[in-house]
């Protein structure tokens, strides 16, 4: 293990780690204050999260994807004056996609209803969700600017923009629902009036601090010639992203099919949020890496960034095993916090073998395909996750959870396969692929004129 590259992962890992959390944490309170409000809303509050997850919140990160490639590679490359362009381009993008999540999210009750979803829990998961369509729009600008930071590593300020707009939130949700008297729109409102003042945060600091004196330079009509060749590594990476997040929300729907399936949804769900907290902590390293390999393959230095990737899997396999230990000792305590009844905690502790299995297939994927997006990889990831979840994950779930009557464990075998051939086949990528940096000889000549 290189000690030296261990450490600066570590202390860039971390405050990646607490920023997502935290933005996470932003939608997730806002549907706790709405839960409280009756069970119906609980149970709107739910669907519309987590339709705005798969439609909205997944698409946004995927598409600033590309940045982790472009700003990663220009920044490494000291081509510093393109980051902001990158950075402009990247954002326009998420403009566009943006308005046609609007759209979709306006439009939304009929298309819960046509997803076999309870037509009264449908209408208000609607109304929830067309008072979180400002939020939207933030969050894809949020994410442009946070691979805009992450690229340069520059961490603490990401994690005071997220910790602080998120404990402002838990005010605002309480205002809004209970002195206001707005009640359940008030907690979706609230989640994106939070967003919105995390990225004002974000904007006003990029604006005026002189860290970024070399790579932002303000709006610049230049950013409309990026947005293709942006766009060609955001729609990759987006559907990179999204393939995946639908994978495990199509196990919950799969669950529900099954006998006894208030159990058996309520089993699946809770290892699904299970392996989300667990992969928010491989989150951190997996920006780590790729913005490690993306910075040191612009500067050309290619044997840095393969050091890079072997610490980072090292990290993740150690960080796996810990999670792995925690688990099989306090499986019961965890799954406590999930439920009360007594069959589910004890199903939940005959899946906690497989829980780990999945774990740690999971945290070595998730750092490969950190690495494919400093790489600019993205579409032979998007192809993996294709083969690993819908050629080979879904077919195995429906056999071994249906046909081998196999049920909630049949499911998280069929995700163990397909978190397998993911993880193996982007190792194969990682070793088999020429580590070239891209070529920014004509972005440089640019560069070069103007200075």
């Amino acid at each position: 293990m290189d000690m030296e590259e261990a450490k600066l992962q570590v202390f860039f890992s971390v405050p990646m780690i607490l920023t997502n959390v935290s933005y996470y944490s932003i939608t997730l309170v806002s549907v706790m204050f709405a839960g409280h409000l009756g069970e119906l809303e609980l149970a709107s509050a739910t669907l519309a999260n987590s339709w705005a997850m798969v439609t909205g919140f997944a698409l946004m990160t995927g598409l600033s994807g590309s940045l982790e490639t472009l700003c990663g590679q220009a920044y490494g490359a000291k081509l510093y004056r393109m980051l902001g362009i990158y950075l402009q381009s990247s954002i326009i993008t998420s403009l566009f996609f943006s308005i046609i999540v609007a759209i979709l999210w306006f439009f939304s009750e009929p298309i819960l209803i046509l997803l076999q979803q309870d037509p009264q829990v449908s209408k208000m998961a609607a109304l929830y969700l067309r008072y979180l369509i400002p939020g939207v729009f933030a969050y894809g600008f949020l994410q442009c600017i946070l691979r805009f930071l992450q690229t340069q590593t520059v961490v603490i300020p990401l994690l005071i923009c997220s910790l602080v707009p998120f404990i402002v939130h838990i005010g605002i949700v309480y205002f809004f629902i209970h002195v206001l008297g707005l009640g359940f729109v008030g907690a979706s409102l609230a989640a994106a009036i939070s967003l919105w003042i995390s990225f004002i945060m974000l904007a006003l600091y990029v604006n005026y601090s002189p860290t970024f004196k070399n790579t932002w330079h303000g709006p610049s009509m230049e950013s409309f010639q990026y947005v293709l060749p942006s766009f060609k590594l955001a729609l990759p990476s987006a559907v990179m992203v999204c393939l995946e997040y639908w994978a495990f929300e199509i196990l919950v729907l799969l669950a529900g099919l099954m006998p006894n399936s208030e159990d058996s949804t309520s089993l699946v769900a809770m290892c699904v949020n299970t392996e989300a907290v667990v992969y928010m902590i491989t989150y951190g390293f997996s920006a780590a890496v790729s913005t490690r390999v993306s910075n040191e393959m612009g500067a050309g230095n290619i044997d840095k960034a393969k050091n890079a990737v072997s610490v980072t899997l090292k990290l993740s396999v150690f960080l796996a095993l810990g999670v792995i230990l925690v688990l099989a000792f306090g499986r019961n305590i965890w799954a406590g916090f999930f439920t009360n009844s007594p069959s589910i905690i004890r199903e939940f502790a005959y899946l906690t073998a497989l829980l780990a299995v999945s774990i740690l297939f999971d945290s070595a994927q998730g750092i490969l395909s950190g690495v494919a997006r400093g790489c600019g990889w993205q579409h032979l990831a998007a192809w993996t996750n294709l083969g690993a979840f819908y050629i080979i994950g879904m077919p195995l779930s429906i056999l071994f959870a249906f046909k081998l009557e196999l049920y909630a464990k049949g499911l998280w075998m069929a995700l163990i396969c397909g978190l397998l051939g993911q993880a193996c086949t982007l190792l194969v990528i990682t070793l088999r692929n020429k580590w070239e940096h891209l070529d920014l000889s004509v972005q440089k000549a640019q560069y070069d004129a103007l200075v």
